[in-house]
């Protein structure tokens, strides 16, 4: 079969990018290695954990915070089973979502492992070893990534596991181990920690979260040490062992000294690494870098002409709505249009609770630039929204241009943050100065008027409630 456009992979940069293809009028098809189409973020990675944040968030409210808003339970316990199966049914409802747009955009769905045979062909193998072929003038790699480890950890996938496996636990871990303290570690962390499990992170940076404002870190690590959770901050992983239901990781802190840990699962949590495992790429005379990512120009394409590649098989924050923008953008460009990123406005987000949510530039990084810069703060314990629904831990921080007064970067940590920073997005891809954020009505009481205090507190120390 013949299409304008394949697309090898069907995550969030790859169906957006099939869908985007389709509505521009392309005939479209999509392969994808699965029987289930959505990629790591919808099957095991940003829905899933987030259902099952959710879950834990309700019952850590229920056991902690329920008695002081007058509602009394007796004999509380966690159904750990209930909670997998929710969210299996969250997944499985997603999922199919993904097929029904499939089909309303007249996008053929094909299931197997697609690999290059030259630059218009692809082979695909099913699950069964059966192999047929398709033709394509325009090709869109959109693999996505997994999880990555250290040469010396065996991942068993029982005790010692990745992120896919501790969304499939059948018990409430006693002491669960991360190594790594980026956001999914964090969160999965949040999930256990909230239901009762003792959780150690260590981390080889000297604060958690380190790709974001040491702000953040600073405040989300503070926060999580309530729940119990111990922090072996700027500690190297030397080993992790494995015996039993006994894990034990050692790691050594600066000053050359031996920790050993011991619990009853690890979760191997360090970042993910590019799949282009078996695309055939050598058949097209494409390489990777040593994490597997593939060099495109501005227009996502890369060194061979009509071959474009997206999301996490290139460089840049591993991000689902990054690479759903990029999809969008390498099918506008297909058909001539001129689209636009800016790479600098794309929020992170971190669904722990409180969330944490950023975009543009940290503190630290106007700082190596010599950029002259002035920041304004604004704690939640000072927001009657926050205090009304027992949500103080966290701040908004505002970065703003010493001279024109425009914002260069907004930080928060707080309740639903991850919703909040979309209103920093909006100002900052309009230029908007810190003074004109100030001078919107935000409605009271709510959230919002956090980010407005801030912006009041960076335009001539003016925040009125504190």
């Amino acid at each position: 079969m013949k299409y304008d456009v394949a697309v090898i992979g069907s995550g969030p940069g790859g169906y957006v990018a099939a869908i985007r293809c389709a509505q521009l009028g392309l005939k479209t098809a999509i392969i994808e290695k699965y029987n289930t189409l959505g990629g790591t973020c919808l099957n095991v990675g940003c829905i899933p954990s987030k259902a099952l944040l959710d879950s834990s968030e309700h019952y850590h409210n229920a056991e902690k915070t329920f008695a002081t808003h007058g509602i009394e339970l007796d004999n509380l316990k966690v159904n750990l089973k209930q909670m997998i199966d929710r969210k299996a049914g969250v997944v499985e409802d997603n999922v199919n979502g993904i097929a029904f747009l499939m089909k309303k955009n007249k996008i053929d769905v094909h299931h197997g492992l697609g690999s290059f045979i030259d630059k218009n062909h692809i082979k695909i193998t099913s699950s069964e070893g059966q192999e047929s072929q398709i033709e394509a003038d325009k090709v869109i790699i959109a693999t996505g990534s997994k999880p990555a480890s250290l040469p010396f950890i065996k991942i068993d996938k029982k005790r010692v596991i990745t992120s896919t496996e501790a969304l499939e636990l059948t018990e409430v871990p006693k002491h669960m181990i991360i190594i790594g303290g980026g956001v999914i570690g964090m969160e999965l962390g949040s999930v256990y920690g909230r239901l009762g499990a003792e959780v150690s992170v260590v981390e080889f940076m000297d604060e958690i979260i380190p790709t974001m404002d040491r702000t953040l870190g600073k405040e989300l690590r503070r926060s999580l040490k309530k729940l119990g959770f111990k922090f072996y901050m700027g500690h190297k992983v030397t080993e992790v062992g494995s015996k039993g239901k006994t894990v034990s990781v050692k790691a050594e802190n600066k000053k050359g000294e031996l920790v050993e840990i011991k619990g009853d699962y690890c979760l191997v949590s360090i970042g993910r690494r590019a799949y282009t495992d078996d695309l055939g790429l050598e058949n097209i005379g494409l390489s990777t870098d040593d994490r597997g990512q593939i060099e495109v120009n501005n227009n996502l394409e890369t060194s061979v002409p009509g071959i474009y590649a997206i999301g996490d098989v290139i460089k840049g924050a591993m991000l689902a709505h990054k690479a759903e923008e990029e999809g969008s953008l390498v099918a506008e460009t297909i058909m001539g249009q001129k689209p636009h990123i800016n790479y600098l406005l794309i929020p992170g987000v971190v669904y722990t609770w409180p969330e944490v949510a950023a975009v543009g530039y940290t503190e630290e990084q106007l700082k190596e630039q010599g950029k002259a810069y002035k920041v304004g703060s604004f704690p939640f314990r000072a927001s009657g929204r926050a205090r009304a629904s027992m949500d103080m831990d966290g701040q908004v921080k505002v970065l703003a241009d010493q001279q024109t007064d425009e914002i260069l970067g907004v930080h928060m940590i707080g309740p639903r943050a991850a919703d909040m920073i979309a209103e920093a997005v909006v100002a900052m891809e309009f230029r908007a100065s810190a003074e004109d954020i100030a001078r919107m009505s935000h409605a009271h009481p709510t959230y919002t008027e956090a980010f407005k205090e801030a912006c009041l507190a960076a335009t001539d120390n003016r925040a009125i409630h504190i």
